[in-house]
């Protein structure tokens, strides 16, 4: 009988150079400064593992720190985070240093958190969907990789992907996303065939792999001579050509499949026709081949996971007697596989799953309530509560399981992995009905309905928030229980008013929660109702009835010392007093609210404060104070833990809008960073404002992927579709297509109207050039019906830019100097449709001064425009000057394309140190000109409105142009130049 074969991991590597070279690069490119990231696809037991190990074990021999996490299948463990843990576990001192990360490993460290009365949606701003620890938490791993890879090339190993939970797919999300020059290569690897139509890590590959540092890595089986060249080598020459070939093909070039039918034919005595069919078949015939002790060892094993602590099996096992015995043949045979920490592994998940299903129901049951009653003994310990849940779950021990899963929920908040509480909340609804009243916890099923609304919004699910808040409400008698009616409705309220369109339905509520209290005026809930109140109530625009509530709730805050409602309803306060004009007053009032906030240690509200007050500076053209106060609040939100609370993304979007404005590209770019599915909401307004600066500097393929991935997901929370529309037609607008961008522009003039009515102006400016563009190519074609119809859309665009910023009352209670810029541009615009105003354009010129560079730069170029049309070229030339400095320092390549072509045309040197061409020309540069486009097809009045000449001055230039060729027509001129090599033919 052949001894018995040797594992893969045991033999030289067989038949993968092409994906050992595709690793070898990759981790080329890390240690050199250029972070990327693989992820290796595979079927089951095609050989993912042992390409892991052979990178890690080159990387190390390089120097490199590998860290290596494995996701284990559901139910195995209910600790969020694991592969993460493990991977950190070889600088778990230096990791434990840091608070976010602390948690993971068991230390809770409580940090800065928002005020408990307070969510984000009562502030009246999009509420985002992650929990901030989850963020936070985030933040922390990205910066010790970061860390250490300074120090020497890190490798991050994160095994079976499609195992990951919810959290752990985000963050990796988040990782990937933020690769740039780090010393980091980040290995993923998943089963292909498991990913099947609905599986939660589909849409996260698809989004990855458009990440430009990311790439695929397939593993296909073996072909038939490498499966030969595999069998081979496992059996170390020990097998006849026959049978190798014979396992090879049964193997169908799966690697592990391969190892496993080769251990079944030494078994079998080289008996061929005696070998399983089925890969099930072999695992259990290998199985089966163990004795009594043995087989009862790996079922036991098999309930715990692929991974067992072999003092938890001791604990479970009731056969103290032959354990050791059942573990060493079970070792021996390759079935379980020992690791440090004394544990066992299964030498592959496919042989742990076909064990546990091939157990009997009732046997199934048994065991599983033997790991529950180990692990009701260690309940405080990390991921135990989860692991009893579900085993209790299994076991139908109901009582238990309800108890151990609000306490994993709550664990799962603690680590940040919101997805993960949600799941153990819900099952905890699940089975609240099931178990005896006397025995359920202390926890009212309303205080576990609104538990759940509140991670199911903090964990992106805002629909079901307010089903689970819209539960609790009809769970809690307001008769009895008035002040918590009056709560969990304003959470409703909360959830309802974060929601677009559901405004009116979130007042309806808070007045439900308000008449709860009204008599009530001596408890906290009553302060933070009011404010609640006056929030919805100032973004409904009622801004009397908003003040009055939020002075009530400044009185009654104030009488029991509540800061927070108190600070809140204070920032109410001062938003209505700028509303009034009262700019000033508004500002002192932002400070005093700061201050308060700050002294009573409320974060949340500090942060909405300093927010505040930064729109309020951007908003009246303060852009150096409003830097300053962004600056200033993004560095106390980090300092608090705030970085991606509510307000912390606020300010880091106006932060973004306001580097944008005053050309501070690079800055703006450095933030937008958004970590796509780590949150839509981050996502969507980061993505977007990062595009902005994207398309104006001709990454259009760029903009191209942003614009599809945010169309997918469908967001409509404002102000994000408003800039995808602005964005999505200045792209078409610098590819020449002036009627796609018009469409888009009318499509979100249409949205903004509705949510946004102040942008009407900006959008209205953008949809006149798009159509002064269409007015001009058809007044070319002397289409006098699409002229009519241009000019009088222009004319109904016109007018609702001026009745907007007539008639509707900005949060400044004045029109300020971005509105006025964007009016001017509308005008100027709309006189392009029947010839150029110089004067208007340099009126938009001068309203962009307040600090808009870029479209100041763009209004140069249009005034530049005008002035030629007029032959005022001295005004051309400066003001196509300082155009292209402003473009060529933002980097904003269709501008300054655009710049470029215009000066040729006009014969405008942009540079002034250009020295003079050497070369005799035979054409002027005028005839030149008139030459090439001559040569395109144009007429002479095409070629005169490109050149901004009369068709009679082209007649001329035509002249002379046959005259020097010794032509005497068009055509002959363009080929006698096309033959003498004066003229270069167009690719």
């Amino acid at each position: 009988m052949p001894h018995m074969p040797r594992l893969g991991s045991g033999i030289p590597l067989v038949a993968r150079g092409r994906e050992l070279r595709a690793l070898r690069a990759a981790y080329a490119a890390a240690a050199g400064g250029q972070a990327a990231a693989v992820l290796l696809s595979g079927d089951a037991g095609v050989g993912k593992t042992r390409m892991t190990e052979e990178l890690a074990r080159i990387a190390r021999e390089d120097g490199a720190l590998v860290l290596t996490g494995r996701c284990l299948d559901s139910g195995e463990t209910g600790l969020p985070y694991l592969p993460v843990v493990e991977a950190l576990g070889p600088v778990r001192e230096r990791a434990g240093s840091r608070a976010a990360l602390a948690r993971l490993f068991g230390d809770w460290v409580e940090l800065g958190l928002p005020d408990p009365g307070l969510d984000s949606a009562a502030t009246g701003a999009p509420r985002t969907e992650q929990d901030l620890n989850q963020l936070q938490l985030f933040d922390a791993v990205h910066a010790l990789l970061a860390e250490l890879a300074c120090e020497r090339p890190v490798v991050l190993i994160l095994e079976d992907l499609h195992w990951a939970d919810a959290s752990t797919r985000r963050l990796v999300s988040f990782l990937l996303s933020r690769l740039r020059t780090q010393a980091l290569l980040v290995l993923g690897t998943y089963r292909a065939d498991d990913l099947h139509r609905r599986h939660p890590l589909r849409p996260l590959l698809a989004e990855l792999l458009r990440l430009p540092a990311v790439e695929r890595l397939d593993m296909a089986p073996f072909s038939r001579a490498d499966a030969r060249a595999f069998v081979s080598a496992l059996s170390e020459g020990g097998l006849a050509d026959a049978a190798v070939r014979e396992l090879a093909e049964r193997s169908d070039g799966n690697a592990f499949f391969a190892e496993e039918l080769l251990a079944a034919y030494s078994d079998c005595a080289e008996q061929s026709d005696a070998l399983p069919a089925t890969l099930v078949d072999v695992l259990l015939a290998r199985i089966e081949r163990l004795g009594p002790q043995a087989q009862n060892v790996v079922r036991l094993a098999s309930v715990g996971g692929r991974r067992v602590a072999d003092s938890r099996l001791r604990a479970v096992a009731e056969m103290d007697a032959g354990l050791d015995a059942g573990l060493r043949e079970a070792v021996q045979h390759n079935v379980l596989v020992p690791e440090d920490g004394d544990v066992y592994t299964f030498r592959h998940a496919l042989l742990r799953e076909a064990v546990y299903h091939d157990l009997l129901p009732g046997e199934r049951v048994r065991l599983h309530a033997a790991y529950a009653r180990e692990l009701s003994s260690r309940m405080g310990e990390p991921g135990v509560a989860a692991a009893l849940a579900h085993h209790s779950m299994e076991s139908h021990a109901l009582t238990v399981a309800l108890r151990a899963s609000l306490e994993a929920a709550s664990e799962a908040e603690r680590l940040g992995a919101p997805a993960e509480a949600l799941e153990h909340l819900e099952r905890a609804l699940k089975i609240w009905a099931a178990v005896p009243v006397a025995e359920r916890p202390s926890e009212s099923n309303s205080r576990l309905l609104e538990r759940a609304s509140f991670v199911a919004g903090t964990s992106g699910e805002p629909e079901r928030a307010i089903a689970y808040a819209k539960a609790a409400v009809a769970a809690i008698d307001p008769v009895a229980e008035p002040e918590q009616a009056a709560h969990v409705r304003r959470r409703l309220a909360q959830a309802l008013y974060a929601t677009d369109g559901r405004e009116q339905e979130a007042r309806t509520v808070i007045e439900e929660a308000l008449a709860l209290v009204a008599d009530r005026p001596g408890v906290p809930v009553t302060a933070w109702v009011h404010a609640a109140y006056a929030t919805i109530l100032r973004g409904l625009g009622q801004p009397e009835d908003a003040a009055a509530h939020a002075r009530e709730a400044v009185t009654q805050a104030r009488a029991m010392s509540v800061g927070g409602a108190e600070a809140d309803a204070l920032i109410t306060l001062a938003m209505l007093d700028e509303s009034r004009g009262e700019t000033e007053a508004s500002r002192a009032g932002l400070r005093t609210a700061m201050a308060l906030a700050n002294s009573v240690g409320a974060p949340t509200v500090e942060i909405r404060a300093r927010f505040t007050l930064a729109v309020n500076q951007y908003d009246h053209g303060d852009l150096a104070d409003a830097v300053r106060t962004l600056d200033e609040g993004v560095a106390r939100a980090s300092e608090v833990g705030l970085t991606w609370s509510t307000y912390g993304l606020e300010l880091r979007a106006l932060q973004m809008v306001t580097r944008y404005t005053n050309g501070d590209w690079d800055a703006a770019e450095a933030s937008s960073e958004p970590g796509h599915r780590v949150s839509h909401v981050v996502w969507g307004r980061l993505a977007m404002l990062g595009a902005m600066i994207s398309v104006a500097r001709g990454r259009f393929a760029e903009v191209d992927r942003v614009l599809a991935d945010y169309r997918s997901d469908d967001h409509r929370a404002t102000p994000t579709p408003i800039v995808a529309g602005m964005v999505a037609a200045e792209l078409a607008q610098w590819r020449g297509k002036p009627e796609r961008a018009l469409e888009h522009l009318r499509a979100t003039l249409a949205w903004a109207t509705v949510s946004w009515e102040m942008v009407s102006i900006r959008l209205a400016a953008l949809a006149l050039s798009s159509a002064a563009d269409l007015a001009h190519a058809a007044a070319t074609r002397r289409d006098d019906d699409a002229t009519g119809a241009i000019a009088a859309e222009a004319a109904e665009l016109l007018d609702l830019a001026r009745k907007t910023a007539g008639s509707v009352v900005p949060r400044t209670g004045v029109l300020g100097p971005e509105g006025r810029a964007w009016l001017a541009r509308a005008e100027a615009e709309h006189s392009r449709l029947t010839g150029a105003d110089p004067d208007l354009w340099r009126r938009a010129v001068d309203a962009f001064g307040y600090g808009a560079v870029y479209e100041q730069a763009l209004c140069r170029w249009r005034l530049a425009e005008a002035c030629l049309l007029t032959d005022d070229r001295a005004g051309a030339a400066e003001a196509l000057r300082l155009a292209d400095e402003v473009a060529t320092t933002l980097g904003a390549k269709p501008l300054r394309e655009a710049l470029r072509r215009m000066a040729r045309r006009a014969r405008i040197t942009l540079d002034p140190d250009a020295t003079p061409r050497e070369r005799i020309d035979l054409f002027t540069p005028r005839e030149r000109a008139v030459l090439a486009l001559v040569a395109q097809g144009r007429t002479n009045r095409q070629v005169g409105d490109e050149l901004f000449i009369s068709e009679k001055t082209v007649s001329v230039h035509l002249s002379r142009i046959m005259a020097k060729l010794g032509a005497t027509r068009r055509a002959e001129a363009v080929a006698v130049a096309y033959d003498r090599g004066l003229l270069e033919r167009a690719e």
